[in-house]
């Protein structure tokens, strides 16, 4: 199913951006324009450090804010392309969001990670308008839905809490890498990565150069460490103190000590090398959503050339 997920959307991507090349050649110039835009956006995540297993579980008191900024050109009736800059955080905690009570998920509560991204992306969409417009801007229609799909860059660096200080993760080899290969021979992961940006939107026309809109993306990535969970426990005996702690919290504040005696039989194998820590293979996700405004630039029109 990741494989298939995988190839269905860059499919998508390289039949949009082909679609757009062709289209863009039967298209009269002078209708051609530019759009700047500015993104406030809401940014979330999946992964390992969610309620549920499930694909659509999210905590909305872990929504964080993103900013971006963006070009668009018009290339045809229904046809664009956008490039645009973006920053924002997704964050996650087992202890605010995983249910004790899903039998499924109760270990992720005792479990007791957490952890923070900051996430730097820059993307390239085709963007297809679902109505057409063969008019100029000022013709354009005042409610414009559309949907895109593209790729992207974003470079990531998942840190947490740690006594006050907040400790950046991916060099510490929570999960026994090191370079050259360390536990299992498991390599550090990369904080640059690639992504498959698709998603859905709407433009509302304002007045003859405004418009603002709404806009929700997902974001397929490659990773399976935005929050630096992904599979077993490391055998970390010759790693830091630092490393070590942050590598199993689940006993942080005593919290298994004080359950019954059943379930601290149950959950007594945090931390020991070969346990489970993530879900292994299950590439994370992020999403982002929220309001555009935007800013059409004027045309430049050539005069007619009189002999």
């Amino acid at each position: 199913m990741k494989k298939f997920t995988t190839v269905a959307l860059l499919a998508l991507t390289f039949s949009v951006l082909a679609v757009s090349s062709a289209a863009a050649q039967q298209f009269n110039r002078r209708k051609l324009y530019n759009t700047v835009s500015v993104h406030l956006n809401a940014m979330n995540y999946f992964g390992d450090l969610v309620p549920r297993t499930s694909f659509t579980s999210f905590r909305f008191g872990a929504t964080r804010p993103n900013l971006g900024f963006s070009y668009m050109h018009r290339f045809s009736p229904r046809l664009s392309g956008r490039v645009g800059l973006s920053y924002g955080r997704i964050s996650g905690s087992d202890n605010l969001s995983a249910d004790v009570n899903d039998n499924d998920a109760s270990y992720r509560f005792y479990r007791n990670l957490s952890f923070r991204n900051d996430i730097v992306e820059a993307s390239g969409v085709a963007i297809i308008d679902l109505f057409e417009n063969r008019g100029t801007y000022l013709k354009r229609r005042e409610i414009a839905p559309y949907v895109f799909a593209g790729v992207a860059a974003f470079y990531h660096n998942p840190k947490a809490d740690y006594k006050g200080e907040v400790v950046a993760l991916q060099p510490l080899g929570t999960e026994g890498q090191r370079k050259g290969g360390g536990f299992e021979g498991r390599t550090p992961y990369n904080r640059l990565q690639i992504s498959v940006p698709f998603g859905a939107g709407v433009r509302y026309k304002l007045d003859r150069q405004y418009d603002i809109g709404f806009e929700i993306g997902w974001r397929k990535t490659f990773t399976d460490y935005l929050d630096d969970v992904s599979s077993t426990y490391a055998d970390l005996s010759g790693a830091s103190e630092q490393t070590r702690a942050l590598a199993d919290r689940s006993n942080e504040d005593g919290q298994i000590d004080r359950l019954p005696v059943d379930l601290q039989r149950k959950y007594a194998g945090f931390g020991s090398s070969g346990q489970k820590r993530g879900t292994d293979n299950e590439d994370d996700w992020y999403i982002v959503s929220g309001f555009n405004f935007s800013y059409i630039l004027t045309p430049k029109q050539k005069s007619p050339k009189f002999r």
